[in-house]
């Protein structure tokens, strides 16, 4: 039987995955590919409808991404969002203009409860708006679905032709009733009866992974979090003793997690792989000597962890593949053809020129954080290392505003630990979607035993989040954070000053760098 497929046509925003993402709750398969995907394409895919992205853009400036006319002719639903709904009313004829006030933020929307898109839905509710431009009147034969006090055409639909649009974005958690209209497109509009399963994902994974590597050798990065842990375990599933694993502790690790790796995968662990730990402290922190910036960081990080892993591939012989645990919000942030870049990530965009394997596997690509984390259940991994809490490719460095150093590591390792363990205590930690202690750069004046200090400031962070591409700052409970800030300052030498940060994202970032 012939899979179901939504496609997602990517116009240049930052929450296009976000949106396949939605799709895949629905239990409807979903990819995401260029805007420029031509008609004969997208008809040999057979889709039962098209989602149009937001974007950066201005639908009416030439230079602007466009996919063709006729694309709105096949009968196939499509659902434009944000520029996706801007550049449907523009190829139509419709009004498209600069708004006389931008919206952004959660807005309250005038729905008309009668579209088929917008059924079970309030007829007052909070979407989540974020731009310039606006449909200022509707193509013909459109009917306006939705309004707001700036936004005339805030969602409107040609039910004839299938196709419906919405100015707000339904795909973020911002927006209250989102899911439900995504949903009401999915199912009610293009018919899909949701057939896509995450135990297809890892049975068909671990087929074609079996097909593309035959008798290759494969080397296997192991970090212990979630998406490493996962992804050897699917590749020792699918390819057994072919694969090696290789555990780098870059000296960036929480605190005492290169132990904790080693007990579980290692010689006397529960899995039957090739372990073997690199112990690279030093030789990081010495490559990390003056880099301030950011991204210079995960550059660094990045390639000396590969050169790492060419290392011992020459140890073992001729390597083939190297596996990583690459996953969609590594892949959005660090870029998506010409969608925005947020940050680019060791996995994905930090990779030197030269590596010297045959090819990168990265069978998480797909997947969101939560996806990956379903998929190891569906592998038999146990509960305690599937719910982990996330943790980024470059570890602490990432963590560490500024230069990273020995000390630096060894105070956020510290502080982390105590958080982690009184987040534990009060038993909200299964509530907060990632919480993590960071070390700021900023050092400043305090007393303590009747003497001057000048110390760090730790930043503590908390964010509940259910896709890890948008996040609210979670309400910690005051005697929580209280507990925390008076161990941190108490057992922590070099910190004298505990922040808590309040940011969402947008417009942060979860992590720090």
């Amino acid at each position: 039987m012939e899979r179901e497929l939504v496609i997602v046509l990517d116009f240049g925003g930052q929450y296009n995955q976000l949106i396949a993402r939605r799709v895949r709750e629905c239990n409807v398969y979903c990819e995401i590919h260029p805007h420029t995907l031509s008609l004969e394409q997208i008809q040999k895919m057979n889709p039962r409808g098209i989602i149009f992205t937001g974007g950066p853009n201005s639908v009416y400036e030439d230079a602007s991404p466009r996919c063709e006319k006729a694309l709105l002719e096949m009968g196939i639903p499509i659902l434009g969002i944000c520029y996706g709904s801007q550049l449907m009313s523009y190829m139509l004829a419709g009004e498209v203009a600069t708004a006389p006030v931008s919206e952004y933020g959660k807005t309250e929307v005038d729905i008309d409860t009668n579209s088929v898109l917008f059924e079970n839905v309030s007829e007052k509710t909070i979407c989540w708006m974020s731009h310039t431009d606006y449909i200022a009147k509707a193509p013909e034969g459109f009917k306006v679905i939705a309004t707001t006090p700036v936004c005339p055409v805030a969602a409107m639909e040609c039910e004839e032709k299938k196709l419906y649009a919405t100015q707000f974005h339904p795909e973020v958690m911002h927006t209250a009733e989102g899911k439900k209209m995504l949903s009401n497109f999915v199912y009610k509009v293009c018919g899909c009866v949701g057939d896509w399963k995450m135990s297809s994902f890892v049975d068909d994974t671990v087929k074609s992974l079996r097909e593309k590597i035959g008798n290759g050798k494969v080397l296997c990065a192991l970090s212990g979090g979630v998406d490493s842990s996962v992804a050897a375990v699917l590749l020792s599933k699918a390819v057994g003793k072919q694969l090696t694993c290789v555990f780098v502790d870059h000296g960036l690790l929480r605190k005492d997690e290169g132990d904790e790796v080693e007990s579980v995968f290692g010689p006397n662990g529960n899995y039957d792989l090739n372990f073997i730990r690199v112990n690279a402290q030093e030789r990081f922190y010495e490559k990390l000597k003056g880099a301030i910036e950011p991204e210079n960081k995960r550059k660094i990080i990045g390639e000396e962890f590969i050169r790492v892993f060419e290392e011992e591939a020459k140890k073992i012989g001729a390597v083939d593949f190297l596996v990583q645990g690459t996953i969609y919000p590594d892949v959005i942030e660090s870029g998506l053809g010409k969608s925005a870049v947020i940050k680019s990530h060791h996995n994905v965009g930090g990779l030197p020129d030269c590596v010297d394997f045959k090819e990168i596997v990265e069978p998480l690509r797909l997947l969101f954080k939560d996806e990956v984390r379903n998929a190891g259940r569906e592998l038999g991994i146990p509960e305690y290392l599937v719910s982990r809490q996330p943790f980024p490719g470059p570890g602490l460095g990432v963590r560490i505003i500024g230069e990273v150093t020995a000390e630096k590591v060894r105070i956020v390792q510290e502080a982390d630990a105590i958080y982690r363990e009184e987040i534990a205590k009060a038993g909200i930690d299964k509530d907060l979607g990632q919480y993590f202690a960071a070390l700021t750069n900023m050092r400043s004046v305090g007393v303590m035993g009747d003497e001057r200090t000048y110390d760090y400031a730790v930043a503590l962070r908390a964010v509940l989040t259910s896709d890890f591409m948008t996040a609210e700052s979670a309400e910690l409970p005051w005697e929580v954070l209280g507990t925390v800030t008076r161990r941190i300052v108490n057992e922590v030498k070099g910190v004298n000053r505990v922040l808590y940060d309040c940011t969402g994202k947008p417009p942060a970032t979860i992590e720090m760098e």
